[in-house]
């Protein structure tokens, strides 16, 4: 059965920094697109970042400039790599795949999801 498993949230203070990541199990994850998402209370999950079987990325406008999206071939692991946060930022963070090669913002184009890790920034 497919799997994304995500790590690495946790509480930092603002200013700081953390990396997330997204193990992929299961099913071989070749030619799928994945995202970063996030969800705070009381607000719709959004993307933060995404990136192609190809490399090609993709970040939201809030993130720009301090989210970085990468992945491990090898490993079938995703990151994103958080910096600069601030409390904004606070949020579920969940990993998705989507089949296919494009980069997608709608959550409904992705297949398979990740259970959540929490990160809280404090300010």
């Amino acid at each position: 059965q497919a799997q994304l498993v995500e790590s690495g949230g946790g509480l930092v203070q603002a200013g700081g920094s953390l990396r997330l990541s997204c193990a992929a199990s299961g099913r071989p994850f070749s030619g799928y697109a994945m995202g970063w998402f996030r969800q705070a209370p009381g607000k719709e999950r959004e993307l933060t970042a995404a990136i192609s079987w190809t490399s090609f990325t993709y970040y939201s406008d809030s993130v720009k400039g301090r989210f970085t999206i990468f992945r491990d071939y090898a490993k079938n692991t995703v990151y994103l790599q958080l910096n600069s946060l601030k409390p904004e930022d606070t949020a579920v963070y969940y990993c998705a795949a989507a089949l296919g090669d494009a980069l997608l913002t709608g959550p409904e184009h992705y297949n398979y999801w990740g259970q959540g890790t929490q990160v809280t920034v404090s300010s």
